[in-house]
């Protein structure tokens, strides 16, 4: 990771120390404490949209996947800006033999594809806003997938989202501190980013968050 990178705090954070204590403090206690945002219908969506030849852009511990359990010949590469992360994920997931590429989303990816599926969970809140500049991050990720693949996740709104009051001043605090960049995002701005890429697009909010499947890449042209 270059510190000079404009997305530099979004990803430095997550540092090995903080990983050990991911799926216990963000997983098992913001997300649903403060985000309002319960756990289980996120492996959900993994089992629902993971297709054989899978993407996971930002994995974080790999929680999603394992919880998954994805058949054995499902081809899965993780794809990070931090090789700490692809260390921890590509570890607790080395029996499914994950490809590691070490690559910022918001660059066209150094990847073979074409992809049936790609994972974006909980990474857009933490790309340089504004909203309209996060998709690339989309583009970039509809480039390397299948004519029918679909790009599955989920994202922190921002201010304007129907935060409780501690959700709120975390939100604030993320954003002053720099590991955040969503203040203006939005449900209606997150569709709008996903229908350039792609013909079919759902989001849904539950609590603090948006989730989203979008399907059928448009053709970069």
């Amino acid at each position: 990771m270059d510190k000079s990178d404009p997305s530099y705090k979004g990803q430095s954070g997550y540092n090995a120390a903080m990983l050990a204590i991911y799926d216990a403090w963000v997983l098992k206690f913001m997300t649903r404490a403060v985000w309002k945002v319960p756990v289980a219908p996120g492996v959900d969506r993994y089992r629902q949209h993971m297709g054989n030849r899978h993407l996971d852009v930002g994995p974080g511990t790999g929680y999603f996947i394992e919880e998954a359990d994805p058949p054995p010949d499902t081809e899965i590469t993780l794809l990070d800006p931090n090789p700490t992360v692809l260390r921890y994920a590509a570890k607790r997931l080395e029996e499914r033999h994950p490809v590691t590429v070490e690559a910022d989303v918001m660059k066209p990816l150094p990847v073979v594809g074409p992809f049936d599926s790609a994972a974006l969970s909980f990474v857009l809140h933490c790309l340089r806003g504004p909203e309209a500049n996060k998709a690339i991050a989309i583009r970039n990720i509809a480039d390397v997938l299948s004519p029918e693949g679909v790009l599955f996740g989920g994202t922190v709104l921002g201010l304007q989202g129907d935060h409780t009051r501690s959700a709120r001043a975390f939100l604030r605090a993320a954003n002053k501190q720099g590991g955040f960049d969503n203040l203006d995002d939005t449900a209606e701005g997150l569709r709008r980013i996903l229908g350039t890429s792609f013909s079919t697009v759902d989001v849904s909010v539950v609590g603090s968050a948006a989730f989203f499947v979008a399907a059928r890449p448009r053709s970069n042209s």
